[in-house]
Protein backbone atom coordinates (compact mmCIF):
# COMPACT_ATOMS: atom_id res chain seq x y z
CA UNK A 1 0.00 0.00 0.00
CA UNK A 2 1.22 3.45 -0.97
CA UNK A 3 2.33 5.58 1.77
CA UNK A 4 -0.74 8.41 2.77
CA UNK A 5 -0.63 11.70 3.33
CA UNK A 6 -2.22 13.28 6.23
CA UNK A 7 -3.77 16.25 3.98
CA UNK A 8 -5.82 13.30 1.96
CA UNK A 9 -6.72 11.79 5.52
CA UNK A 10 -7.77 14.64 7.15
CA UNK A 11 -9.80 15.96 3.90
CA UNK A 12 -11.44 12.77 3.79
CA UNK A 13 -12.55 13.16 7.02
CA UNK A 14 -14.18 16.52 6.23
CA UNK A 15 -15.98 14.75 3.43
CA UNK A 16 -17.50 12.33 5.64
CA UNK A 17 -18.12 15.15 8.33
CA UNK A 18 -20.22 16.85 5.61
CA UNK A 19 -22.41 13.73 4.28
CA UNK A 20 -23.62 13.49 8.15
CA UNK A 21 -24.62 16.76 8.42
CA UNK A 22 -26.66 16.28 5.38
CA UNK A 23 -28.35 13.43 6.63
CA UNK A 24 -28.81 15.15 9.91
CA UNK A 25 -30.72 17.91 8.36
CA UNK A 26 -32.37 15.30 5.56
CA UNK A 27 -33.27 12.46 8.11
CA UNK A 28 -34.30 13.48 11.00
CA UNK A 29 -36.04 10.38 12.25
CA UNK A 30 -32.08 9.08 11.84
CA UNK A 31 -30.87 11.23 14.54
CA UNK A 32 -30.71 9.25 17.43
CA UNK A 33 -28.66 7.26 15.31
CA UNK A 34 -26.47 9.51 13.49
CA UNK A 35 -25.17 11.88 16.24
CA UNK A 36 -22.95 9.45 17.69
CA UNK A 37 -21.43 8.80 14.60
CA UNK A 38 -20.61 12.40 13.77
CA UNK A 39 -20.16 12.80 17.61
CA UNK A 40 -17.52 9.88 17.65
CA UNK A 41 -15.71 11.51 13.88
CA UNK A 42 -15.39 14.85 15.20
CA UNK A 43 -13.89 14.17 18.59
CA UNK A 44 -11.55 11.55 17.26
CA UNK A 45 -10.48 13.79 14.10
CA UNK A 46 -10.26 17.10 16.28
CA UNK A 47 -8.05 15.37 18.59
CA UNK A 48 -5.97 13.47 16.64
CA UNK A 49 -5.52 17.00 15.01
CA UNK A 50 -4.70 18.41 18.13
CA UNK A 51 -2.22 16.19 19.19
CA UNK A 52 -0.02 15.00 15.81
CA UNK A 53 -1.06 17.47 13.47
CA UNK A 54 -1.06 20.66 14.74
CA UNK A 55 2.09 20.74 16.53
CA UNK A 56 3.39 19.83 13.23
CA UNK A 57 2.08 22.68 11.72
CA UNK A 58 2.85 24.76 13.93
CA UNK A 59 6.05 24.38 14.22
CA UNK A 60 7.74 22.99 10.98
CA UNK A 61 5.19 24.16 8.73
CA UNK A 62 5.16 27.83 10.18
CA UNK A 63 1.21 27.87 10.65
CA UNK A 64 1.09 29.46 14.33
CA UNK A 65 -1.87 31.95 14.00
CA UNK A 66 -3.72 29.46 11.88
CA UNK A 67 -3.18 26.81 14.36
CA UNK A 68 -4.26 28.82 17.13
CA UNK A 69 -7.36 29.69 15.57
CA UNK A 70 -8.24 26.32 14.64
CA UNK A 71 -7.94 25.26 18.07
CA UNK A 72 -10.28 27.86 19.04
CA UNK A 73 -12.67 26.29 16.59
CA UNK A 74 -12.68 22.74 18.18
CA UNK A 75 -13.23 23.81 21.41
CA UNK A 76 -16.33 25.81 19.82
CA UNK A 77 -17.44 22.70 17.93
CA UNK A 78 -16.85 20.72 21.18
CA UNK A 79 -19.10 22.71 23.39
CA UNK A 80 -21.98 22.66 20.54
CA UNK A 81 -21.65 18.82 20.55
CA UNK A 82 -22.00 18.58 24.14
CA UNK A 83 -25.33 21.17 24.02
CA UNK A 84 -26.46 18.67 21.16
CA UNK A 85 -26.32 15.53 23.20
CA UNK A 86 -28.63 16.70 25.84
CA UNK A 87 -30.90 17.83 23.44
CA UNK A 88 -34.13 16.11 22.14
CA UNK A 89 -33.36 14.50 18.44
CA UNK A 90 -36.82 16.08 17.23
CA UNK A 91 -36.80 19.35 18.60
CA UNK A 92 -37.17 23.12 17.21
CA UNK A 93 -33.56 23.81 19.44
CA UNK A 94 -32.12 21.01 18.19
CA UNK A 95 -32.21 21.88 14.78
CA UNK A 96 -31.19 25.55 15.98
CA UNK A 97 -27.96 23.99 17.54
CA UNK A 98 -27.43 21.58 14.67
CA UNK A 99 -27.36 24.31 12.24
CA UNK A 100 -25.10 26.18 14.43
CA UNK A 101 -22.67 23.39 14.68
CA UNK A 102 -22.88 23.07 10.88
CA UNK A 103 -22.09 26.78 9.98
CA UNK A 104 -19.08 26.68 13.03
CA UNK A 105 -17.54 23.41 11.28
CA UNK A 106 -18.06 24.48 7.79
CA UNK A 107 -16.09 27.70 8.55
CA UNK A 108 -13.30 25.85 10.56
CA UNK A 109 -13.17 23.45 7.08
CA UNK A 110 -13.09 26.00 4.83
CA UNK A 111 -10.53 27.99 6.33
CA UNK A 112 -8.13 24.36 7.28
CA UNK A 113 -8.27 23.48 3.43
CA UNK A 114 -7.24 27.16 2.36
CA UNK A 115 -4.35 27.95 4.92
CA UNK A 116 -3.40 24.79 7.62
CA UNK A 117 -3.40 21.78 4.49
CA UNK A 118 -1.60 23.90 1.48
CA UNK A 119 0.98 25.11 4.13
CA UNK A 120 1.28 21.07 5.56
CA UNK A 121 1.42 20.05 1.76
CA UNK A 122 4.23 22.89 0.58
CA UNK A 123 6.43 23.05 3.42
CA UNK A 124 6.42 19.31 4.33
CA UNK A 125 7.91 16.56 2.54
CA UNK A 126 6.35 13.42 1.09
CA UNK A 127 7.64 11.03 3.64
CA UNK A 128 7.02 13.38 6.50
CA UNK A 129 3.29 13.91 5.71
CA UNK A 130 3.18 9.51 5.60
CA UNK A 131 4.60 9.97 8.71
CA UNK A 132 2.14 12.27 10.27
CA UNK A 133 -0.91 10.39 8.35
CA UNK A 134 0.09 7.27 10.24
CA UNK A 135 -0.16 9.40 13.81
CA UNK A 136 -2.81 10.70 12.89
CA UNK A 137 -4.90 7.86 12.31
CA UNK A 138 -3.40 5.79 15.04
CA UNK A 139 -4.55 8.74 17.21
CA UNK A 140 -7.57 9.15 15.44
CA UNK A 141 -8.85 5.35 16.26
CA UNK A 142 -7.40 5.74 19.63
CA UNK A 143 -9.85 8.61 20.44
CA UNK A 144 -13.14 6.67 18.70
CA UNK A 145 -15.97 6.87 21.43
CA UNK A 146 -14.80 9.79 22.73
CA UNK A 147 -17.48 12.24 24.35
CA UNK A 148 -17.49 16.19 24.26
CA UNK A 149 -15.31 17.97 27.06
CA UNK A 150 -13.77 14.58 28.37
CA UNK A 151 -9.86 15.25 27.74
CA UNK A 152 -7.01 14.29 29.63
CA UNK A 153 -5.38 16.45 31.60
CA UNK A 154 -2.37 15.76 28.41
CA UNK A 155 -4.86 16.49 25.97
CA UNK A 156 -5.84 20.09 27.28
CA UNK A 157 -2.04 20.63 28.00
CA UNK A 158 -1.53 20.19 24.14
CA UNK A 159 -4.81 22.41 23.40
CA UNK A 160 -3.08 25.02 25.29
CA UNK A 161 0.08 25.22 23.60
CA UNK A 162 -1.41 25.08 20.29
CA UNK A 163 -3.23 28.30 21.40
CA UNK A 164 0.33 29.31 22.46
CA UNK A 165 -0.26 29.43 25.62
CA UNK A 166 2.90 29.76 27.93
CA UNK A 167 3.61 27.07 30.83
CA UNK A 168 0.21 24.98 30.85
CA UNK A 169 2.82 21.71 31.39
CA UNK A 170 3.26 22.88 34.83
CA UNK A 171 -0.73 23.50 35.45
CA UNK A 172 -3.17 21.41 36.81
CA UNK A 173 -5.98 19.94 34.71
CA UNK A 174 -8.78 22.49 36.33
CA UNK A 175 -5.99 25.40 35.30
CA UNK A 176 -5.37 24.59 31.96
CA UNK A 177 -8.69 23.92 31.55
CA UNK A 178 -9.32 27.37 32.60
CA UNK A 179 -6.79 28.86 29.78
CA UNK A 180 -8.55 27.35 26.80
CA UNK A 181 -11.56 29.94 24.78
CA UNK A 182 -15.24 29.75 26.27
CA UNK A 183 -17.28 29.39 23.33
Amino acid sequence: MPDQDVVELIMNDHREVERLFEALRTRPADRPLLMPQLASLLIAHSRAEESEVYPVARDEAGETEEVAHSQEEHEQADALLGELSRLDPAGAAFDTKLEELIKGVTHHVEEEESTVLPGIRERLSEARRAELAQAFSEARAAHLGDQPGGETREELVQKAQNLGVDGAGSMTKDDVREQLPRP
